[in-house]
């Protein structure tokens, strides 16, 4: 797959608090105001490590009605209530990533997972491990191709407070993936 030429205007970095509006995309995500507001709490505890992809180009990409922003994110949990998905040792757990559906298939998702990938290393963990829908064929062909492999099947049963303070919950069976590095 060739790298897209706008991939060059997208810079990756440690998500500030001034992004958590944009991680709504539009609407789209308002439910889970209240859980971006909780991993950014983690993150400033040191528990979590939050990453977006931000589009610094021209200000309107031709072809898209999309403009510069907030066009990806990818969050770690270093450690969290369940040790086979991160430990706080060596295991780390990467969850609620996600790419504007334009810019996807140009290589900005094997770009980010490189960089959390990358920074885990480098803070001595020895496993990323991550969860995929069993209906998300494209993100385990992503995932496969970079390394990972399936090791279990997971419910996926989880709930979350919405952004009005009600209570939603979920399920999505999920495939776990882990990379030894």
């Amino acid at each position: 797959m060739e790298t897209a030429l706008w991939l060059d205007q997208v810079t990756i970095r440690l998500l500030k608090q001034q992004d958590l509006p944009p991680l709504e995309w539009e609407g789209e995500f308002t439910h889970f105001r209240r859980v971006y507001a909780d991993a950014f709490e983690r993150a400033r505890t040191g528990r979590s490590i939050l990453w977006v992809a931000e589009f610094t180009g021209p200000d309107q990409l031709p072809g898209s009605h999309l403009t510069n922003g907030i066009i990806g994110q990818l969050f770690v949990q270093l450690t969290c209530d369940r040790p086979e998905l991160a430990d706080g040792i060596h295991k780390g757990y990467i969850y609620a990533f996600r790419v504007k559906p334009f810019f996807r298939g140009g290589g900005l998702g094997t770009r980010m997972l490189k960089i959390a990938e990358t920074d885990l290393k480098q803070r001595g963990f020895k496993t990323v491990t991550l969860n995929v829908a069993q209906v998300n064929q494209d993100a385990r062909r992503l995932y496969e191709r970079l390394g990972y492999h399936v090791v279990a099947s997971d419910p996926g049963r989880w709930s979350y407070p919405d952004e009005k303070g009600y209570w939603r919950f979920v399920e999505e069976p999920a495939w776990r993936m882990e990379k030894p590095f």
